[in-house]
């Protein structure tokens, strides 16, 4: 990780005591800090299952250094012209408004959120130093399963994978709901697993809690809701997973694949994996940036497009996801081509029908020079909806970019 440069020698002499005692709290908060990491981890291994293979290193960090780590890890994950796209994408989907800088909202919300984080790469637990002692144990608690799951896993490797959205967003919700179970088991040993309410369900008090902080409060429903996802819908589906697959870890080949199967595990144990749609070659127009949504944020498109869509009619309108896939075109990222494919004709049907009068929401104020449509078709035998919105003289209207539905071998 990123290390920072001392500001400097101290020349004065109440300088230096001041330094002095401030070394001193350091190694007194830096040895508070290890001898409550081993008092955690016999816990944390009799509740995972799993046995540490080596301790982890543990250190705090001031707020500054905590930005200064987001920062980097934002940027190493996403590059100008990557993070140029998703921006793009955020934005002609109506989930991040113009006057809003996706990379300073995602570092103003995590630095004022964290309350610690580990890092793979130098296998360290750091924690803030301006937390409470509560928020201090909770904080090691989570963040040593964290530290768990890296020497069982290659975290990295699993949250880099490029242009798959969905599929990072449930493996990331399995990682963030088993910290968030067992720090829940852990720090309240007297709870039973089958016996703890929905994470999901108090997700509503959840936010609340958290909209007490300015940051988080200002920032897009977009960012505020994929942030808490993988933490709450993440630990329903891990205590699922537990309690149906026992003596098991859903690692490797058990992960989910898609946030649907999150959201529903029954479609999980069914093996019910997303179709991959593929666009069709040649493009018309230079392709610039390309994903997909998933079930989970195709909820949240409904949610802000739709002011009188409830949780459960958004639920309802993106039930029977069956995979999607979108493109961003042109020079200035501005035509929107967005496939979905559905499980059968009417769960296709509703979505068209709510994504039209979304759609036509968004559009109400009008978007000079533009011009969208949406049609229902069937590729390769699937029920699929297609979205397309460009400018009116983008040359893509003559000939609209294709899919196919990649089937496994």
């Amino acid at each position: 990780m990123r290390r920072l440069r001392g500001a400097g020698a101290v020349l004065a002499a109440a300088g230096a005591a001041l330094g002095c005692r401030d070394r001193a709290e350091a190694v007194q908060r830096e040895s508070a800090l290890r001898a409550l990491v081993h008092q955690r981890m016999p816990a944390l291994e009799q509740v995972t299952g799993l046995k540490f293979k080596r301790d982890p290193a543990v250190a705090p960090r001031s707020r500054n250094q905590v930005r200064d780590y987001i920062v980097h890890k934002f940027d190493e994950d996403l590059p100008p012209e990557e993070l140029a796209g998703l921006q793009a994408a955020l934005r002609r989907f109506g989930f991040l408004p113009d006057s809003i800088d996706l990379r300073e909202s995602f570092a103003d919300v995590l630095t004022e959120q964290i309350g610690g984080y580990f890092d793979p790469d130098s296998n360290t637990l750091y924690v803030p130093t301006d937390i409470d002692s509560f928020l201090v144990r909770t904080s090691v608690t989570h963040e040593l399963v964290h530290a768990l799951q890296g020497q069982y896993l290659n975290l990295d490797s699993i949250l880099d994978v490029k242009h798959e959205n969905d599929r990072r967003g449930a493996a990331q919700a399995v990682l963030e709901g088993q910290a968030t179970l067992v720090q829940t088991l852990v720090m309240m040993p007297e709870q039973r697993v089958e016996d703890l309410p929905s994470f999901w369900e108090a997700r509503q008090a959840t936010m609340a809690q958290q909209r007490r902080m300015p940051a988080f409060a200002h920032a897009p429903r977009w960012l505020r809701e994929t942030l808490i996802f993988p933490y709450l819908a993440g630990a329903d589906f891990v205590r699922w997973y537990g309690m149906t697959h026992p003596r098991r870890q859903p690692y490797g080949a058990a992960m989910p694949v898609s946030t649907e199967q999150i959201l529903h595990p029954d479609r999980y144990a069914a093996g019910d994996a997303p179709l991959r749609l593929a666009f069709v070659a040649p493009s018309p127009d230079t392709v610039r940036y390309e994903d997909d949504l998933g079930e989970y944020e195709i909820r949240l498109l409904f949610a802000e497009l739709l002011d009188d869509s409830t949780e459960e009619q958004a639920a309802w309108l993106a039930g029977g996801w069956g995979g999607d896939r979108y493109r961003l075109l042109g020079p200035a990222l501005d035509a929107l081509v967005w496939y979905s494919a559905w499980d059968n004709s009417a769960a296709a049907a509703r979505f068209a029908n709510g994504l039209e009068r979304a759609w036509a929401r968004r559009r109400s104020g009008g978007a000079a020079g533009r011009r969208w449509e949406i049609k229902s078709l069937t590729v390769d035998g699937c029920p699929v909806v297609r979205l397309v919105d460009a400018p009116v003289g983008w040359r893509g209207w003559l000939r609209l970019p294709g899919v196919r539905i990649v089937r496994s071998p």
